[in-house]
């Protein structure tokens, strides 16, 4: 989702594309873990982090709710799942006793992205360095070798499907459009139909295509006209 930020303040003033070499790979990373600590609730998980977090651990969305790995929070009027802070310091509940990433293979795409970010201009996105945000010397990388993505263009393809799906529905819901009743049943058909309901382990684009779709032109539609 969106959020308001002065780039001038917070990047080098430059967008780049997975193509593009950046300063990303610390020469001297001792693994800090800093940027997995009191990050609140701001590492919002897609579909796919969940599908691919579900499959790692063996854990259906219920329950890594239930043992509080994830919770939910609203997110400009949507209710989303996010990664759990946990314990004293606030550390992700991923992390393990030795302060090292447990899904790190299939870590979320948020965690991929640090520090970049990821900056949307009406169809696609571009990425942005966020140039404070780790202290350690850094050499150059390609980012979607950063990344570690297979089928990257299929993967920026799916978050930015997803990001202007939910910047529909959002600007809907906080504009007023769409009353309480439906705005809760928009929610619910999200959480069930993109997170609760499971994917097969298998060609998850394909799926997830078949359910926004169903989203956009069946049940979401029927709700807006009705609205109108």
């Amino acid at each position: 989702m969106d959020r308001e930020v002065d780039m001038s303040v917070v990047s080098d003033g430059r967008l780049y594309t997975s193509n593009d070499m950046v300063k990303l790979g610390s020469k001297d990373c001792r693994g800090c873990y800093k940027c997995c600590q009191n990050m609140g609730n701001s590492i919002i998980l897609d579909p796919m982090d969940v599908h691919n977090i579900s499959h790692w651990t063996n854990v259906t969305f219920e329950q890594l709710l239930a043992n509080e790995s994830i919770e939910l929070n609203v997110v400009e009027g949507i209710i989303l799942p996010d990664l759990k802070m946990t314990g004293q310091n606030g550390a992700c509940s991923f992390l393990n006793e030795k302060g090292r990433c447990s899904i790190h293979d299939i870590r979320p795409g948020i965690c991929r992205l640090f520090p970049l970010g990821r900056i949307y201009d009406g169809e696609s996105f571009k990425y942005f360095l966020q140039v404070d945000e780790c202290p350690n010397n850094k050499t150059k990388v390609k980012i979607k070798k950063w990344l570690g993505i297979d089928n990257i263009t299929e993967y920026e393809n799916y978050i930015s499907r997803w990001h202007y799906f939910l910047k529909n529905i959002s600007g809907k819901i906080l504009s007023g459009e769409i009353d309480e009743n439906n705005t809760k049943n928009i929610n619910m058909y999200i959480l069930n139909n993109f997170y609760i309901k499971p994917f097969a382990a298998n060609d998850f684009y394909t799926q997830f295509e078949a359910r926004i779709n169903e989203a956009e032109t069946g049940v979401f539609c029927n709700i807006f006209k009705a609205q109108g």
